[in-house]
């Protein structure tokens, strides 16, 4: 089901080129007036934002972007948006051409112009020049901005349940908690890569990836847990081991890729105008797709045998084996099931920073796990519920805070959540002692 899931990604994505013609933006024109200048819509990291002045979009006003060695220029479209590509994530300078507005308009007072924008982690960002009072376009123009921050923070947030569920299917069933799984995230985007390289369309990449995550998830039970676990090894030295196990995956990683960025197929999408939502084509299949996968997922632990005796070990395994339920065959199902989906959330992860790199599960693992703890140890829809938060935190927070704090919100709101109820959104209370 997943490996079929993940070819409709596929071929989705396949269809980016063709679809490049059927959604450019009509509102937002662009500008090369300036020698070498561009709007870089060849690229997938945009700055971008909304020029009103009262609630009225001002058409024509030029903003340029320059850093990095690169110059990218726009001028706002009929509907006031702007966007300007840029080739690589990092510090930008973007100016707004104050001789572009109307005489009668003006940047309101104290408004930074130029001012720094910095890529991390993310592929967009909003940045708004107020004018006039500021207060009639920072309600508009902001409302707008949240709008676009929003849709990409749910997908940002489902993208990160695929492998929260994964992580909470494990923790549930054997009290582990798996510091390797980021290294099966990074799994799925690195088999995805390596199958493209050897010449394999991207729909069979994808699926056969995906594949390659639940193997790996088996080969890691059968190997190394399984054995500890009838060893009667404590969980302490079991996550410590795991540590180990993704050190060195890491690093094997590492050897066989090199330490810079690689880019899957198709990774530079077209930017899709939905109403007065700007969203990259594959951020809006990344959020289908783990909507759709997410919700197989849920059906399969709440209406099949299977997942009713998953739910079951996971409660208490002991009573589970008293009952006839084979304990060891649904824990390698799981593993299996959390390596496929890690893998896929790998995948998409490539495709939204974008980009493969060695540590790129090591990146996104703190939120991974903020995402479990948040929603409650041990609970998949917790994980889920608490996923889409942290995804929606992130993104909505780089409005007013610095991108290379968005993170760190994030897991602010974890700890403050945690001190008023400790057991999670969805987490029971359980009784020490």
């Amino acid at each position: 089901m997943l490996a079929a899931v993940a070819a409709m990604f596929a071929a989705l994505l396949l269809a980016a080129p063709a679809a490049s013609a059927t959604t450019a933006t009509p509102d937002a024109t662009s500008s090369a007036t300036s020698p070498g200048a561009t709007d870089g819509s060849e690229y997938r990291d945009r700055i971008s934002g909304v020029v009103k002045n009262e609630g009225t979009p001002l058409e024509g006003v030029k903003i340029t972007a320059t850093g990095n060695g690169y110059e990218g220029e726009a001028e706002t479209g009929a509907n006031g948006s702007w966007s300007i590509g840029v080739p690589e994530q990092g510090a930008y300078e973007v100016e707004l051409d104050e001789s572009t507005l109307p005489d009668d308009v003006a940047l309101a007072e104290g408004q930074q112009n130029p001012r720094t924008v910095t890529f991390a982690g993310t592929s967009n960002i909003t940045t708004l020049f107020l004018l006039g009072e500021g207060i009639v376009v920072q309600q508009e123009s902001l409302a707008s901005a949240i709008t676009e921050r929003a849709v990409a923070g749910l997908s940002f947030g489902l993208l990160l349940a695929l492998s929260a569920v994964g992580l909470s299917l494990i923790f549930g069933t054997t009290g582990l908690t798996n510091f390797a799984h980021g290294e099966m995230v990074t799994m799925g985007a690195v088999l995805t890569f390596g199958f493209a390289a050897l010449g394999m369309p991207t729909w069979v990449a994808i699926p056969l990836a995906v594949v390659g995550g639940a193997a790996f998830g088996y080969v890691q039970d059968a190997g190394l847990w399984k054995p500890l676990r009838r060893r009667g090894t404590g969980l302490i030295p079991m996550m410590i081991i795991s540590i180990g196990l993704a050190v060195s995956v890491r690093y094997t990683v590492l050897f066989f890729l090199g330490g810079g960025t690689q880019q899957l197929p198709g990774a530079q999408s077209p930017t899709l105008e939905l109403g007065p939502v700007s969203i990259p084509q594959n951020t809006l299949i990344s959020l289908v797709v783990s909507l759709a996968v997410i919700l197989v997922v849920a059906l399969l632990l709440l209406r099949t045998r299977i997942g009713k005796a998953t739910r079951a070990v996971s409660d208490n395994p002991a009573l589970a084996a008293a009952s006839g339920i084979d304990v060891d065959r649904v824990i390698r199902l799981v593993w299996v099931v959390g390596g496929a989906l890690a893998a896929l959330g790998g995948i998409l992860w490539a495709y939204y920073r974008p980009g493969v790199s060695f540590n790129m599960g090591q990146q996104i693992l703190l939120l991974i796990f903020a995402g479990v703890t948040l929603g409650g140890l041990g609970t998949v829809f917790g994980a889920l519920i608490g996923s889409v938060i942290v995804g929606l935190f992130v993104e909505i927070s780089t409005l007013w805070l610095e991108a290379d704090l968005k993170y760190v919100g994030a897991l602010v709101i974890m700890i403050l959540v945690l001190l008023v109820r400790p057991q999670g959104i969805l987490g029971r209370r359980e009784r020490i002692g």
